[in-house]
């Protein structure tokens, strides 16, 4: 089986391919998980075979009938936890800590009726750091690739701990299952939703400022007992929050970027703001979005939109 590697060399894969588990992309349901296989083509690059579905229940198509951009970062993320537990024997049940994403979209290469749906996710690994053995860091970067052409790159950063390490970490607030009061919804139709339970941002007095609305029985949002608010989930509320915010225009995060300072608690209000950036010539509109809990940094987000050609 040829492989090409991220950098447009073909090579014979010494392995695989191999059928990805629900188990290793951490999910519930098969409908929300996209890779469905891995190959290891040569040392730290891999192949991840993933499948985009015509229509999803959250991952809804933007601006026509195009693929939603967090469908391809989800994606992303998806493929690194298999590569983790697959090509680095990482074991199910260590927690990946995200640092950092990063994505860039070709929309005009995202039509959901152009061509077929089954990607193919090039990755590398490098800053690759062990201890013990053991993968405890590293650096992934990603190109995706549809019908042959590069669609999408991005980046992801984290770092792998053990679940006794993760204790540590936590400390008393690693305790799963916890009810959060839902607060009430901005309209669905503002933030290019068509049901409330979708909607991540509850209104505010201020400007520019929206409270973080979590619902833990989400069925996309929470496949399994959290203990804290997951990282997917802070990124569709900038990307909400950046709609809002832009409202003269479809806000379509074509890049982004999104860090991670702390975790985001259940148990007190996240603060979400918005501070829009001029429209550059090219008609990219930016937009940085920052989370804040209990007067400390959660995230920092950076995202732009650059509509397609029609």
């Amino acid at each position: 089986m040829n492989r090409t590697t991220i950098d447009g060399g073909s090579l014979r894969s010494p392995s695989g391919p191999f059928p990805a588990s629900l188990a290793q992309l951490h999910r519930a349901r098969q409908a929300d998980a996209f890779p469905v296989s891995w190959t290891r083509t040569r040392d730290d690059h891999h192949s991840v075979t993933a499948h985009w579905p015509g229509e999803h229940p959250y991952f809804i198509p933007v601006h026509g009938h195009r693929y939603d951009p967090l469908l391809v970062a989800e994606t992303m993320r998806q493929a690194t936890l298999l590569v983790l537990h697959a090509g680095y024997g990482v074991p199910v049940g260590h927690h990946f800590l995200l640092a950092e994403l990063q994505f860039t979209c070709d929309m005009d290469r995202l039509a959901i009726d152009d061509g077929p749906g089954e990607v193919e996710v090039q990755v590398v690994c490098s800053d690759v750091r062990r201890v013990r053995g053991h993968v405890s860091q590293l650096r992934i970067d990603m190109a995706v690739r549809r019908a042959g052409a590069v669609v999408a790159t991005g980046v992801i950063t984290g770092r792998i701990v053990g679940p006794e390490a993760y204790l540590r970490v936590r400390g008393d607030r690693a305790v799963p299952g916890f009810e959060v009061p839902r607060t009430p919804p901005v309209p669905a139709a503002l933030v290019g939703r068509s049901s409330a339970e979708d909607v991540l941002l509850s209104p505010t007095p201020q400007e520019r400022l929206w409270q973080l609305r979590v619902d833990t029985t989400h069925p996309i949002l929470f496949q399994s007992e959290k203990d804290h608010v997951p990282g997917m989930l802070l990124l569709e509320a900038a990307r909400q929050a950046a709609g809002l915010g832009t409202p003269s225009q479809p806000f379509v995060p074509s890049s982004g970027r999104i860090s991670f300072q702390r975790y985001a608690e259940f148990g007190t209000p996240c603060w979400i703001r918005t501070h829009a950036l001029p429209t550059s010539r090219a008609g990219t509109t930016g937009v940085t979005i920052t989370g804040s809990q209990d007067d400390g940094a959660v995230f920092l987000a950076e995202l732009s939109s650059a509509l397609p050609a029609c």
